[in-house]
C-alpha cells in the first residue's frame, strides 16, 4: 500500500489511518485493500473505473467501496462527479495497527483472521509489484538501473534491536519525502518496500 505502517509507538501523522479491531474487519477483504491501495496510487476513481483497472465487476467495486466507506477508509469526492457518477477517494494515504492491540493473539477468532487476510494480501501485493519491475526494468534508462536495489541482509538482533532498526529506516524514509517536485524532469515514484522478521536458527 502507499504507506502501510506498523505503529511502532510514535504520535501518529493525521494522514494514518490508526486501525482498530472493528476497523481491521471493515479492511479485512483482498478487493477492498486492492481499491484502497488503487485509490492512493492513482488518485479518486469510480466504481467502474476501478472495476476496469482491477479486472472486477463494477457491482462489486461499487459494494466494497461503500464497505471501506463505513469504516472511514474511502470517501465521495465533492470535486469531482456529474449526476449519477460517483467519485471515491481515499481519506489516508497509510494506516498504521494499533501497538496497544495484538491482533494476531485476539482471543476472537474473527480478528485473528481479519489480521491474517490483511498482512497476507500487502504480501501478495508487494510480490507483484517487485514482479512487474522485475518484467519491465530493460524498459528504464540506465540512471534507474543503476540506482534500483534488491538486498536481503542476516544479522542477529534483540527484539528491541530490531524495532529500533526498523524506526530509523523509517525515519530515513520519511526524510525523502517531498524532495522532489511533482513533474521534476527525470524523476519517478519509487516504492521501497520493508521486510523485517525472525528466523529459526536450526
Amino acid at each position: 500500500m502507499a504507506a502501510n505502517e506498523a505503529d511502532g509507538g510514535k504520535p501518529l501523522d493525521p494522514n494514518i489511518h490508526r486501525v482498530d479491531a472493528r476497523t481491521l474487519r471493515g479492511l479485512a477483504h483482498p478487493l477492498r485493500i486492492r481499491l484502497l491501495n488503487t485509490l492512493r496510487e492513482f488518485g479518486p476513481a469510480t466504481a467502474s473505473g476501478l472495476a476496469d483497472r482491477l479486472g472486477e465487476s463494477s457491482g462489486a467495486t461499487s459494494y466494497h467501496l461503500r464497505q471501506l466507506a463505513t469504516y472511514g477508509f474511502v470517501e465521495d469526492d465533492p470535486t469531482l462527479g456529474k449526476g449519477r457518477e460517483r467519485w471515491w477517494r481515499a481519506v489516508h494515504m497509510g494506516v498504521a495497527f494499533d501497538s496497544s492491540a495484538n491482533f494476531l493473539r485476539d482471543p476472537d477468532p474473527e480478528v485473528r483472521g481479519a489480521m491474517g487476510v490483511v498482512l497476507h494480501e500487502i504480501a501478495t501485493m508487494h510480490t507483484q509489484e517487485l514482479n512487474t519491475w522485475l518484467g519491465t526494468m530493460h524498459e528504464w534508462p540506465n540512471e534507474w538501473l543503476r540506482s534500483s536495489d534488491l538486498s536481503n541482509f542476516k544479522m542477529r538482533l534483540t527484539p528491541e534491536l530490531s524495532l529500533e532498526l526498523a524506526e530509523k529506516i523509517h525515519d530515513l524514509i520519511d526524510s525523502y519525502r517531498d524532495r522532489v517536485p511533482e513533474g521534476t524532469e527525470g524523476s519517478a515514484v519509487v516504492r521501497t518496500h520493508l521486510h523485517m522478521f525472525p528466523r529459526p536458527t536450526d
